[in-house]
């Protein structure tokens, strides 16, 4: 097997071309016909390659794959995918396929659009053997294009192309070594990928949840999401023309205080914008800063976490936005319905801590206006003064005195709203005080939580349970 050794993308190229045992197709919709060129370019593809395609007219494209709604979408990279490899099996199955690992290639892209000031994206995909005669394994891609003309977008899918079935086929045993190995030659100031899914035979043992994690951990992402079930899905899909009511939280583990603060933000969410529940998507988000324990991150402390809000029924976001303002310009490139963030007292008061937006040259008055710059509200739960054990409301709260009148404002205006009936004997309960009792054995944790998180945590022993 050929190992990965930083080759650049003409010696990947002809490293394939020179490998007699593996055999595919490469078939290209729109803007993404760069990927065949390598292999043409570099030599020796006719020992690689059994068909190179571009059908860029709808009506030819709907002929050979189907007709579907939209032609850059995972749908019909899926149509592509089956289509070419079911061929490349009828055709060549009993010349080639006991001595050739087939793969087939495919991408349907749209580059940069200048009518519509909208920057490029696509879907690529690879459906392969890791020997002959193997069932297929697959590995489907998002990326988010940014260059700023269409030639360099091109360039870039070419590389990516070829970076991603060189990583399928010779990559597949080591998956965060094949994700890193996607940038080869390419850098996050030309393309971002949102979204990575592996399944088949070479990918038993790969968790798309903990990769979606390993997409923003390694940088090549800013943000990626999973559903409930924990599949994968690329993030404009699921938030197009979608509200979106967000709590971030570390969920270590989700405490009753965690729920109630999600559940009644939900309800003022439904009755301030009117929604119907099929209109809003609610996600659980996760910062890289929230899943770090000192400079690393536990990759099985998260999946314990991920357990849990699966189980919960929560769509799960890992994001690399700290701040809160860069959060709510992200969920607004996808959605220009409602945003809420759910959040507590103490948060709401590090948002008006000036030190986070030095950075901005127009500081603190910069960040709110990005951050309501649509329809954005915060709905804030109150919280138990530690000294006094008073309650604290959003109404109480004191920031410092140069920023009262802007306070003032985003409270009176209705972009802080206060959060009522949340149970007082909640306001008590921290993550880290459940996840200390479960360390030390002791028992009266579960009251802290959900009964279902309880019986979760115990049945399948997280975040080191020994119950």
């Amino acid at each position: 097997m050929v190992q990965h050794c930083t080759f650049d993308t003409h010696q990947k190229a002809l490293v394939i071309n020179l490998d007699d045992a593996v055999y595919g197709t490469i078939a290209e919709i729109g803007a993404g016909q760069e990927t065949a060129r390598w292999f043409f370019q570099v030599g020796g593809a006719a020992g690689t390659i059994a068909k190179a395609m571009s059908a860029y007219d709808m009506k030819f494209s709907d002929s050979i794959y189907g007709a579907c709604s939209r032609y850059v979408s995972r749908e019909r990279l899926q149509s592509m995918l089956t289509h070419e490899y079911k061929l490349l099996n009828q055709r060549l199955g009993e010349l080639k396929g006991s001595t050739c690992a087939f793969f087939a290639f495919a991408n349907t892209v749209a580059t940069r659009s200048f009518s519509q000031n909208r920057n490029g994206h696509g879907w690529l995909g690879i459906r392969f053997q890791r020997t002959p005669g193997e069932g297929a394994s697959q590995i489907d891609l998002h990326v988010q294009l940014k260059g700023q003309e269409n030639i360099q977008d091109q360039e870039t899918l070419g590389l990516l192309g070829i970076n991603l079935i060189y990583a399928a086929l010779y990559l597949h045993e080591s998956p965060d070594e094949l994700l890193l190995s996607l940038l080869d030659q390419l850098s996050t100031d030309v393309l971002t990928l949102d979204m990575i899914d592996f399944s088949g035979p070479a990918f038993t043992r790969v968790d798309n949840r903990l990769m979606a994690l390993r997409l923003v951990q390694q940088g090549l992402s800013k943000a990626a999401m999973f559903q409930n079930d924990g599949k994968v899905v690329q993030p404009s899909d699921v938030l197009y023309k979608k509200a979106v009511l967000v709590e971030r939280s570390r969920f270590r583990p989700p405490t009753r205080l965690t729920l109630s603060l999600l559940d009644r933000s939900y309800k003022a969410f439904c009755q301030d914008t009117g929604l119907l529940a099929d209109d809003i998507v609610v996600l659980s988000e996760m910062t890289l800063h929230n899943l770090a324990q000192g400079d690393e991150i536990n990759a099985q402390d998260f999946l314990d976490r991920v357990e849990i809000l699966c189980a919960l029924g929560k769509h799960v976001m890992i994001s690399d936005y700290g701040e809160f303002y860069r959060l709510g310009q992200y969920l607004s490139e996808f959605t220009q319905m409602p945003i809420g963030i759910a959040l507590g007292v103490p948060t709401l008061l590090q948002i008006f801590n000036e030190e986070y937006y030095e950075d901005l040259d127009g500081g603190i008055l910069e960040s709110f206006g990005r951050l309501f710059k649509n329809d954005m509200r915060l709905y804030v739960c109150p919280c138990l003064d530690r000294e006094s054990g008073e309650l604290v409301s959003v109404h109480d709260l004191r920031v410092n005195q140069n920023l009262q009148h802007l306070y003032l404002h985003l409270l009176e205006n209705g972009y802080i709203r206060e959060l009522q009936d949340i149970n007082s004997r909640h306001l008590s309960i921290f993550s880290h005080d459940v996840l200390e009792k479960i360390h030390r054995g002791e028992s009266d944790w579960t009251d802290m939580v959900p009964e279902t998180v309880a019986k979760l945590i115990r049945d399948k022993h997280l975040f080191g349970c020994k119950d």
